[in-house]
């Protein structure tokens, strides 16, 4: 069993949600709560129109992060952001992969792989999500097609850098449809990833990364699925747009 000595996080993910008022009177609402960072890792990753203006309020302990980025500095590409943007803005996080962007902007596990090395290079957090949909949870092959996602994200990565990596696992079937994986389910796909990972780095390095449960997390099932030995936290949705939701979101995964 792996140890739980690793430190928790909690990141919300607001996706296509709030005004840059609503995003401020949020941030004003939850800084004075959030636990030393040694405790928790508490994370709000934003639509990047009010990344820099959270930035400039985020307390001591909330980090920002934003939702996407793309793998090269700068060049002709319209609409997206660099990396040396979102360090400009003071953003310390990234979801890179998410199923939403797999599903409706064609990201494919080679961008996400460049994605994942390009925000080790400029010092942002890589949140990597990797998830199945339900039709390959019905054959059973989850753990195979989770682990080639792995395998793809981290090719080309040094441990030293691995380390820095946060996965997600969300099943796909799980996001936003109010339907959970059970923490049996959540946990055991975990454990999968985590033997992915320790072939790669070794079992002592394995015990070190962070793996988070993402599909559906609430109020209601947090303490449960944090309570399985190897979920080290969740990347939350819609349960993280409510700031009472998510300073309790917070205080569940407090050591």
């Amino acid at each position: 069993m792996a140890s739980k000595k690793r430190v928790p996080v909690i990141a919300g993910n607001w996706k296509m949600f709030k005004n840059r008022d609503e995003a401020l009177a949020f941030v004003f609402a939850v800084n004075d709560n959030m636990p030393k960072r040694k405790e928790v890792e508490t994370v709000i990753c934003a639509p990047a129109i009010h990344l820099s203006a959270l930035v400039k309020r985020q307390g001591d302990n909330l980090r920002i992060g934003a939702q996407n980025m793309h793998f090269k500095d700068s060049g002709a590409f319209t609409g997206e952001i660099s990396p040396l943007m979102l360090v400009d803005a003071g953003v310390s996080y990234c979801v890179i992969g998410h199923s939403e962007r797999r599903q409706y902007f064609n990201e494919t596990d080679e961008t996400v792989n460049l994605k994942v090395k390009a925000a080790i290079a400029h010092d942002i957090i890589p949140i990597l999500c990797v998830g199945e949909s339900l039709s390959i949870r019905e054959k059973g092959t989850t753990n195979r097609f989770v682990k080639k996602q792995i395998l793809k994200a981290y090719e080309g990565i040094e441990l030293e850098d691995a380390l820095k990596v946060i996965v997600a696992y969300e099943p796909i079937w799980a996001i936003g449809t109010g339907v959970t994986a059970t923490k049996e389910q959540a946990n055991e796909t975990i454990k999968g990833i985590r033997r992915v990972l320790a072939k790669l780095y070794q079992r002592v390095n394995a015990n070190k990364m962070r793996i988070l449960y993402g599909g559906s997390v609430n109020t209601n099932n947090i303490k449960e699925l944090l309570g399985e030995s190897d979920i080290d936290g969740a990347l939350i949705g819609g349960a993280s747009l409510k700031s009472d939701d998510f300073l309790k979101l917070v205080d569940a995964a407090r050591k």
